[in-house]
């Protein structure tokens, strides 16, 4: 890049002591210190992290909770100082790690703006060239002599977040502060980082867990995974490398749940799950991010010691757009009980009609309604863990609506088609109609 870097972080370790043992004298101290017990364990949340910001980028980090975000934006802001490396700031850098923070409640909203600003290191005649556009964004222009108190808490929130974007530093530092105030706010929050994007003078370095906002905003960004960089570049790549390491977790979270709860005889039963089905999960066995162009293939794992017959029943949900995708319906797939107790049954399912998304398998275990060949009652469902959360990524894909324009388009044809077709469709259906009208009639001749 032909920017110049603005922030330059450089083989940069962070670890804190945690105390394990604490001694309550000098006589407890001396005896520790002989059994070489140091009283704590050092924990490392970051590990020889380096990277470089340019002038000019929308820089996005993403990470799991306790991979070492907030502490990187720490060491960033000099809020800590990294116990190996260097970090590098050129020019004047504003962090906005949480909101609000240093708001005094007893003072007005425009006394709390200049003391902001000291915080920031802003003189007084630097908040003064800012004021008026502060008070103008956080529409607040006349409750700015009141105090802060009788304050609703969305007009904090965007008090707070006009201070933050609106002082004029080089580097503005973003700690999930984006989904802020009601949506007309959240819209002119939107418009002004899309400018921001435009500004070749100004640099954002945002952390979040909205991929949406990544793939919006940021021209670059990085994963970090416990601590280290996990991966670091495109937009695209980078939020794809995180989707696809919460799956995985999840799903290996998901597994060990399940394994304790074996060993542990089920003494507590996970939500949707009892007694009489204590086990009941659904898993991918497939890679967790596919195209649309695989098949995706799961298991599910069960504990049931009944001998009858019995249905699992499984549903497809729109994690991001919501709904119910498919259903196999309740009846379906029967299961042939041949040996009670703990089983695992392997199926597979066609991508190809979806768009990206995420996606999540729910399976209940259902068996017939004693008198009714129709009903079925809900013995378990796989809820919340238990649950299978896959993911479709597919450059040849929208991320839009659920199918895709592969599997379903619509194109222009004439009136003259249009109404041919729909004259034929139209006699087929009578010469149906008029078929079976037929064969009711011999039917009921037959009958008499």
């Amino acid at each position: 890049m032909d920017k110049p870097v603005v922030l330059d972080v450089e083989h940069v370790d962070k670890w804190f002591k945690l105390p394990t043992e604490q001694a309550t004298g000098l006589k407890q101290a001396f005896i520790n210190w002989t059994k070489g017990i140091k009283g704590f364990k050092k924990q490392q949340v970051l590990k020889d992290v380096t990277f470089q910001v340019h002038q000019g980028e929308f820089f996005g980090i993403v990470g799991r909770n306790g991979g070492g975000k907030s502490t990187l934006l720490k060491i960033i802001s000099q809020i800590y100082y990294p116990n190996r490396g260097s970090v590098n700031v050129t020019g004047k850098l504003v962090p906005f790690i949480e909101l609000g923070v240093g708001f005094n409640p007893e003072l007005t909203g425009r006394e709390n703006v200049y003391l902001n600003g000291a915080l920031l290191g802003f003189t007084p005649e630097e908040v003064d060239a800012m004021y008026d556009d502060i008070v103008e964004f956080a529409e607040l222009g006349e409750f700015m002599d009141q105090k802060l108190k009788n304050y609703s808490s969305g007009m904090q929130v965007r008090l707070a977040f006009s201070v933050a974007i609106k002082a004029q530093g080089d580097i503005l530092v973003l700690d999930e502060v984006l989904a802020v105030g009601d949506e007309a706010f959240q819209r002119k929050c939107d418009d002004y980082f899309t400018k921001v994007r435009q500004d070749p003078t100004k640099t954002v370095i945002l952390v979040t867990h909205d991929m949406s906002a990544i793939k919006r905003y940021c021209t670059r960004a990085m994963f970090i995974k416990d601590g280290e960089v996990a991966a670091i570049g495109d937009r695209e790549t980078v939020s794809e490398s995180y989707t696809l390491a919460n799956l995985e977790a999840i799903d290996q979270e998901n597994e060990e749940k399940a394994r304790k709860a074996l060993e542990a005889g089920h003494e507590e039963y996970p939500n949707g799950l009892n007694e009489r089905c204590p086990l009941l999960r659904t898993y991918g066995v497939s890679p967790l991010m596919l195209t649309s162009a695989d098949t995706f293939r799961f298991a599910v794992e069960y504990q049931f010691d009944e001998t009858d017959d019995f249905y699992l029943a499984i549903a497809l949900h729109d994690v991001r757009r919501g709904g119910i995708t498919f259903d196999t319906g309740a009846r379906n797939p029967q299961m042939h009980m041949t040996k009670p107790g703990h089983h695992t049954v392997y199926f597979e399912m066609p991508l190809d009609l979806f768009n990206n998304g995420e996606f999540r398998l729910i399976t209940s275990l259902r068996t017939p309604t004693p008198g009714d060949g129709k009903m079925t009652d809900a013995v378990a469902v796989a809820l919340d863990d238990n649950a299978c959360t896959f993911a479709i990524r597919d450059p040849r894909n929208s991320n839009y609506a659920l199918i895709n324009n592969r599997a379903l388009y619509i194109k222009p044809i004439s009136e003259e088609e249009a109404e041919d077709a729909a004259a034929e469709q139209k006699a087929a259906r009578k010469e149906t109609a008029d078929t079976a009208a037929d064969a009711n009639t011999v039917f009921e001749s037959g009958q008499a």
